[in-house]
C-alpha cells in the first residue's frame, strides 16, 4: 500500500530534527576528492581548502557538522529547482569548498546552514548563466520580465527552497533509491546525498578503493539522465515497488555498519548511524507505510546491542554471551514503540515488521535463558511464507534448534545444502558446526567451523570460528 500523497506532509522542522540526531563524526575527514559533472572541485583546490581550515579547527568542525545534517536537504531543494540531482549535488559540493575556505578566515555565520544554501544557490545561477545551453532560454526570460527581474535568481530564492523541505527530501530518498540504479550505486548515491558522506567516506566504509566509489557515483547520475529520471515522487501504482527499493538500500547500509562483510572491523557503528538517521527521516516523510515503522524498529532494537558486542579486549562477542545489561534501553524503547506503531496501521504485516518482531523476542528476554524461541520459530516460519529466502529458512532453523532440539534444526540446514542453497555464505556451516555440536559429533562441527573459517571475509568472524573449532 503507497502512502496517501494528497496528505500533508508532516511539519519540516520535524524531518530536520530527525536529520540532526545522531552526533557527526568529527573524526573522520570530511574533504573528499571532486566527484562528477561538468565542473566540481578538483582533489587540489579541496586539498587546498583542507591546508587553510588547519588554523580553524573549530570552524572546519563546524563545517562538517553542518555538511552532515543539512547536505541531504540542500540537495533535495536544489534538485528540486534544477530537476537534475548531479547538477544540484555538484553546486552544493561547491557551496562546501567555498565553506572550507572561507570560515576558517572569516568565522562561523551565525546561520551556517543559510550561508550554505545561499552560497549554492548563488553558484547555480553562475552555472546556468555560464552554460551556452540555456542562454537562448535566459534570452526569451528577459524579454517576459520587468527590467531588474532575475528569473533564475526568483527560481531558486531560499524562501521556495525552505517551503518544500519535507517533498523535497522525499523526493531525493526515491531518486537516490531508484530501481534503474544498481544496488551498488543506489547506495553510493544515498550515503552521498542524503548521508553527507564525501567519497573517501563512502570508499573506506565499503572497503573499496576510492576511484570505485567515485565511479559508482558517476555511473548512478549518467544512468539516472539517461533514463530521464524525474525528480518526483512516484504514483500510487509504483509506490510499493519503489518503497520497497529505499527500503532495501537503507537496511543494506545498516547491516553492513553492525556486521561488517568484509575487512578487519566487527562493525562499522558510522554506518549504523547513517542507516538509523535516514530510516528516522522516512518515518516521519512516510508515516503511513507499516514497513517504513517495522525498519525503523528492526534497526533500533538491534542497534542496542551494538555496545555489549564488543568485548573489553575489542573482540566480538555473541549474542548468547553478550551482557544485556549493557544494552540500549532508550533504543529498545524506541524499537518497541516503532513496532507498535507498525502493528496499529490497516495494511498487512510486511518482512521488516516480522523481522522487528524476532528482535523484540530477544529484546524482551531479561536472559539468553528466557529467550521464548518457540515464538522466534514461528515467526521465521511466517516470515519464509511471505518472504522465501534461504538465509531465513537458515535463521528458523537456529531457533527450531533451540526450542525443538538440534535434530529438529539440523534437518532444516541438510534440506539447504540438499537443494545447493548458500554454497559460499559462512554461516551455513557455522549453524551447522553449532547443530553437530550439540549432538555430540564433535569431528563433524570442527570441519564445519573451519569451512566457515575459509569462507568468511571479515578478519573478527574467521576468529570465533577458528576458535569454537579449536575447543571441539
Amino acid at each position: 500500500m503507497g502512502p496517501k500523497t494528497s496528505r500533508p506532509l508532516p511539519d519540516p522542522s520535524a524531518a530536520l530534527t530527525l536529520l540532526r540526531s545522531g552526533p557527526p563524526r568529527a573524526s573522520q575527514e570530511l574533504a573528499g576528492p571532486g566527484l562528477i559533472g561538468d565542473v566540481t572541485a578538483s582533489d587540489e583546490g579541496l586539498a587546498a581548502a583542507g591546508r587553510e581550515a588547519e588554523p580553524g579547527d573549530a570552524a572546519r568542525r563546524a563545517v562538517e557538522a553542518v555538511w552532515r545534517i543539512e547536505s541531504g536537504r540542500l540537495i533535495a531543494g536544489l534538485a528540486r529547482v534544477t530537476g537534475d540531482v548531479g547538477l544540484a549535488e555538484e553546486v552544493a559540493q561547491d557551496a562546501l569548498v567555498a565553506a572550507l575556505e572561507q570560515w576558517p578566515r572569516t568565522g562561523t555565520p551565525p546561520n551556517p546552514a543559510g550561508w550554505l544554501m545561499t552560497t549554492a544557490k548563488n553558484r547555480g545561477i553562475d552555472m546556468y548563466r555560464r552554460r551556452a545551453v540555456h542562454q537562448e532560454k535566459l534570452t526569451m526570460l528577459s524579454r517576459e520580465t520587468p527590467d531588474g527581474h532575475d528569473p533564475i535568481a526568483a527560481l531558486v530564492d531560499d524562501d521556495s527552497l525552505d517551503d518544500h523541505i519535507g517533498d523535497d527530501l522525499l523526493r531525493l530518498i526515491f531518486t537516490a533509491a531508484h530501481p534503474a540504479l544498481t544496488m551498488d550505486s543506489r547506495v553510493a548515491l544515498t550515503l552521498r546525498c542524503l548521508g553527507g558522506l564525501s567519497t573517501d567516506e563512502i570508499a573506506r566504509a565499503f572497503l573499496v578503493p576510492e576511484s570505485t566509489a567515485a565511479q559508482r557515483i558517476v555511473r548512478a547520475k549518467r544512468t539516472l539522465a539517461g533514463h530521464a529520471v524525474g525528480f518526483e515522487l512516484p504514483g500510487p501504482e509504483q509506490m510499493a515497488g519503489r518503497l520497497a527499493s529505499v527500503l532495501q538500500v537503507v537496511f543494506l547500509i545498516f547491516n553492513e555498519g553492525y556486521s561488517a562483510t568484509a575487512g578487519e572491523d566487527w562493525m562499522r557503528p558510522a554506518l549504523v548511524e547513517d542507516a538509523l538517521r535516514l530510516g528516522r527521516l522516512l518515518a516521519v516523510l512516510v508515516p503511513d507505510e507499516p514497513e517504513v515503522h517495522g525498519l525503523l524498529a528492526l534497526m533500533e532494537i538491534q542497534a542496542s546491542r551494538s555496545i555489549a558486542r564488543v568485548g573489553p579486549d575489542g573482540g566480538p562477542v555473541l549474542l548468547p554471551d553478550q551482557d544485556r545489561r549493557r544494552w540500549d534501553r532508550l533504543l529498545i524503547r524506541g524499537g518497541l514503540e516503532s513496532l507498535r506503531r507498525a502493528d496499529a496501521l490497516p495494511a498487512p504485516i510486511g518482512p521488516y515488521t516480522l523481522q522487528a518482531a524476532i528482535a523484540a523476542c530477544h529484546a524482551r528476554a531479561a536472559t539468553v535463558q528466557d529467550t521464548d524461541w518457540a515464538r522466534i520459530a514461528a515467526l521465521y516460519e511466517v516470515l519464509g511464507g511471505l518472504w522465501f529466502s534461504p538465509v531465513v529458512q537458515l535463521n528458523r532453523a537456529v531457533a527450531v534448534g533451540k526450542s525443538a532440539g538440534p535434530k529438529a534444526g539440523l534437518a532444516i540446514v541438510d534440506g539447504l545444502l540438499a537443494t545447493g542453497e548458500l554454497p559460499h555464505y559462512p554461516q551455513l556451516p557455522a549453524v551447522r558446526g553449532d547443530l553437530l555440536a550439540g549432538l555430540g559429533r564433535s569431528q563433524e562441527a570442527r570441519a564445519e567451523f573451519e569451512r566457515a573459517a575459509a569462507l568468511t571475509r571479515n578478519a573478527q568472524e574467521r576468529a570465533i570460528f577458528l576458535t569454537r573449532a579449536a575447543e571441539l
